[in-house]
């Protein structure tokens, strides 16, 4: 009668394959077999290399609840420092915008009345006579029509008739971060 082969020996000088748990739900228990002559010894459940059990291993494939809310906790303060300074960079980077705006449609206003000899009296006068493509909106406000327009004195006009815009100001109430209102920028 043929002898059954155990986990480890050779068949015809390679190595048998290794037995499948008679359960799938269930993983075998470990096993070691030590064989001294004609004395074989079998222990169930050995010890892991690392000093746990099988079934103590088991049990470590998850966080615990402990550990999950030491997690939780540091993502709240790394939010709490974080966001003031996003959204700080935000408001920056508006002002940014409205300062580039700002300038953009003075040096329009500018060239338009050295060129025509007269002052726009409308900031669309600007997109239709080519100068702007569109009126910019104020980052601030979202809106492009809450532009403040400060009209040239009658007295100092090159076109005495027909005064028009002479400055341009943003229409949005409160300060900036360097704390000066944005309707005096």
């Amino acid at each position: 009668m043929e002898q059954p082969i155990r986990n480890g020996e050779t068949v015809n000088g390679r190595p048998a394959p290794l037995r499948r748990p008679a359960c799938r739900n269930r993983p075998a228990p470990l096993t070691a077999v030590v064989e001294t002559g004609s004395l074989t010894v079998a222990a169930r459940n050995v010890a892991q290399p690392n000093g746990g059990s099988a079934t103590a291993n088991r049990r470590r494939f998850g966080f615990t609840l402990i550990e999950l809310m030491i997690v939780m906790a540091i993502i709240a303060v790394l939010m709490t420092i974080a966001l003031p300074i996003y959204t700080r960079s935000i408001q920056r980077s508006k002002e940014s915008v409205l300062k580039n705006n700002l300038f953009t449609l003075r040096t329009v206003i500018d060239e338009y009345t050295y060129d025509k000899q007269k002052a726009p009296q409308t900031l669309q006068d600007l997109v239709s006579d080519g100068y702007l493509r569109q009126v910019p909106i104020d980052p601030i406000t979202g809106n492009a029509d809450s532009w403040k327009l400060i009209m040239e004195d009658a007295s100092n006009t090159a076109n005495q008739t027909q005064p028009g815009i002479f400055d341009v100001r943003s229409g949005a109430d409160g300060t900036s971060l360097e704390g000066t209102p944005y309707s005096d920028w």
